[in-house]
């Protein structure tokens, strides 16, 4: 497990073309009741949030997420990000994963799903981005929605038909994904923009918290109106309340004032 990245209670930032936002956030992570090791890392600072979810056993796994979040680091600096980095930090990574794998008959791969600060002609916004089954949510008057959509065998038979969303929730399938980054393929990130706002959030969490809490508990969470630090560390207490059957990870990132 790798985690990049501080938390931080609110710090305003001069963007380029003098918007300035003001951010809070905190990040917070656990092995779960469970597993023997944490496979989640995650980045967060500005202006790119993270969480990897790696698979591939004990080892592998974990340095399959640690490569994602440590070319992020490497290629995402400064107040704002163009988008297109996201995916140069992928490939790189990509190829450090591919050095991981080795002979591996199972391959080693990770999910990655996750935000970048932006201009989008001109408007602060954020560039969500997702490859895999963990998620972003945003929280914004007292109302959850999903962002991201997840790229799994239970999402794709929802699609067509086959299952209702609480079939979906419960099916035993529920851990096959049919996007990674690594498995020697070329990763392909998904992407949603999103103008920032006084007073939304955005929740970006591995899978560990989703396959605990359903979004109604997700949504009571964040109603408590608690700081990013206590809402994280609570998500994460009740994912782990919940069963803890896997890690579990969660970014909370609040926009305090934008201009």
């Amino acid at each position: 497990m790798t985690a990049l990245g501080l938390d931080n209670p609110g710090e305003t930032f001069t963007l380029p073309g003098g918007a300035t936002v003001r951010l809070a956030w905190a990040a917070e992570t656990d092995v779960g009741r469970r597993r023997k090791a944490n496979e989640d890392s995650y980045i967060a600072r500005m202006p790119v949030f993270a969480v990897a979810d790696g698979m591939g056993g004990h080892l592998s796994g974990d340095l399959a997420s640690a490569a994602v979040v440590n070319r992020l680091d490497e290629a995402i600096t400064g107040t704002v990000a163009a988008p297109q980095l996201v995916e140069l930090a992928l490939e790189e990574a990509t190829r450090d994963i591919s050095v991981v794998a080795g002979d591996s008959e199972l391959g080693v791969g990770t999910t990655v799903t996750g935000a970048v600060l932006t201009l989008a002609d001109g408007i602060p916004s954020f560039a969500v981005f997702n490859i895999g089954d963990s998620r972003v949510y945003r929280f914004e008057r007292n109302s959850l929605k999903q962002v991201t959509v997840d790229h799994s065998l239970v999402q794709e038979m929802y699609e067509a038909g086959q299952l209702t969303r609480s079939q979906a929730a419960k099916h035993p399938d529920g851990n096959i994904i049919t996007r990674a980054v690594g498995f020697q393929s070329q990763p392909t990130p998904d992407y949603w923009m999103l103008p920032l706002k006084k007073g939304m959030r955005l929740i970006i969490c591995s899978d560990g918290l989703t396959g605990e809490l359903d979004d109604k508990r997700i949504r009571l969470n964040l109603s408590a109106g608690l700081s990013p630090r206590e809402t994280a560390g609570a998500l994460v207490d009740a994912a782990l309340a919940s069963g803890g059957r896997d890690n579990v990870t969660v970014i909370v990132i609040e926009v305090l004032a934008v201009d």
